[in-house]
């Protein structure tokens, strides 16, 4: 991938010095100083790039509506290894998806003020969305039916998740810098939209990449159906998926961190029904389930409540339709969330239950927020790393007394990939008890042998 050229940025106070406000007016929820009423006549001008794309082609795809995305989707190719005409069906419909979604995220950044997509950082991001989309827009002519074609749109699709791996990060940095610039109810907005459409693009290109693997195109079929046959995986999907597991190994990883940082670990208890099993994505839920114990082990240990163990009750819940049984409202603004479809599906509802003295009711009201102010800047240099990293120490320790302290990114985030597959988390906090969290699961419904869901 060539490198991109770093955005030249005017310092705040040149920039303050060079065009000193006149006269302010809210557009949205962001300031903007005017300086003439001709300025609003001009074009956007977006940061220096080294990718050329032509405007007319980023409106185009932009204007397209986003398809909403179905579980079934993802599985309708079927079980690995996929014949040649499978894998080509599957690189064709990831053609068909993602340039239209890059193409949305562009012009949500051209819609945030320039004095904010300037930041390096977020101009960073900026930058690789348009890097992806030139790689894609040359297969925008023709379909994939070559083996060739398909091992070098794979390939495409492997620098794609690469170049947009530490977009979470970078964002975080870059809003923290701009805060002047944008409300906190603009930048949550903005980040609840981009972070969501971010999962269904990342989702939909490891998932053609997982088929492309597991269906070994270099190799002979059947010695892949022999290597595959036994795998309860399709693509990225795991048919069945045991929460139980997910949580033991999760408790391992959060447990390690919690005693290099304070000397101690809590002890993690898993009651219930721990056999139960789904059809869901495996990063996914070791994502929404690590920052669900992170927030228990600190807020249990802070309180001096570490040999009080943490409760996981794990529940089946009934198979349902088309209407998710999930606590509180789904997320459906442009379309960005998985619709597992009109069929039952099963389901899975985790509880984890802490004694770790609750959630404040002044700080109950913005866990679903994303947060920047709880650390300090000095802080947020040393937990944002050289590479763009969240380092796993800081991000479980935070900073302040609340066990949601940090960046802000954990529970909003978490709540986000939930969501997306038709779920949800709901929080209820007992102040000077503890705090008791919800998460519902669901799954694609019953798989048939060739992948299709009924």
């Amino acid at each position: 991938m060539p490198n991109l050229q770093r955005p030249l940025v005017l310092q705040s106070s040149l920039l303050r010095t060079l065009c000193p406000p006149k006269r302010y007016y809210r557009r949205g929820y962001a300031t903007f100083s005017l300086s003439s009423t001709s300025s609003l006549a001009r074009p956007w001008s977006h940061p220096p790039t080294s990718v050329n794309i032509a405007e007319d082609e980023i409106a185009k795809l932009a204007a397209k509506p986003l398809h909403p995305l179905r579980l079934a989707d993802l599985v309708r190719h079927g079980r690995p290894p996929l014949s040649l005409e499978a894998l080509f069906s599957s690189a064709n419909f990831t053609l068909n998806l993602l340039p239209i979604r890059l193409a949305h995220r562009i012009q949500a950044l051209r819609n945030l003020p320039f004095i904010v997509v300037s930041n390096p950082h977020i101009a960073q991001i900026y930058s690789n969305y348009l890097h992806s989309l030139s790689t894609l827009l040359p297969y925008q002519e023709r379909k994939i039916s070559s083996l060739e074609d398909e091992m070098k749109f794979t390939e495409v699709m492997s620098d794609l998740v690469q170049t947009h791996s530490n977009t979470i990060p970078i964002l975080a940095r870059g809003f923290l810098e701009c805060r002047k610039y944008i409300s906190p109810l603009d930048v949550t907005r903005f980040l609840d939209e981009h972070l969501r459409a971010r999962i269904g693009t990342r989702l939909i290109a490891e998932q053609h990449i997982a088929l492309h693997l597991s269906s070994a195109p270099r190799s002979n079929f059947r010695s892949a159906q022999e290597h595959v046959g036994s795998s309860s995986y399709i693509g990225v999907i795991d048919t069945a998926l045991q929460p139980a597991k997910i949580i033991r190994h999760c408790e391992a990883f959060v447990s390690e961190i919690c005693e290099l940082k304070y000397g101690v670990r809590p002890t993690v208890v898993i009651n219930g029904q721990p056999d139960t099993t789904l059809e869901h994505v495996p990063t996914h839920l070791e994502y929404i389930i690590t920052e669900l114990l992170k927030n228990a082990f600190r807020a249990t240990v802070e309180t001096g409540k570490e040999r009080e163990p943490i409760e996981v009750t794990i529940a089946a819940a009934p198979e349902v339709g088309g209407q998710s049984y999930a606590s509180g409202q789904i997320y459906e603004a442009k379309n960005e969330f998985v619709q597992s479809g009109d069929h039952p599906t099963s389901g899975v509802t985790i509880r984890i239950r802490d004694r770790g003295g609750g959630i404040s009711p002044e700080n109950l009201p913005n866990i679903w927020s994303y947060s920047f102010t709880t650390f300090c800047d000095d802080d947020i240099s040393e937990a944002v790393s050289s590479n763009g990293n969240i380092d796993a120490l800081n991000a479980i320790s935070g900073a302040g007394g609340s066990s949601l302290a940090g960046l802000g990114y954990g529970l909003p985030l978490g709540r986000a990939y939930a969501e997306y597959f038709g779920g949800g988390i709901a929080v209820q906090s007992l102040w000077g008890w503890g705090t008791d969290v919800y998460l519902s699961l669901r799954g694609i419904g019953k798989i048939e042998p060739d992948g299709v869901s009924e």
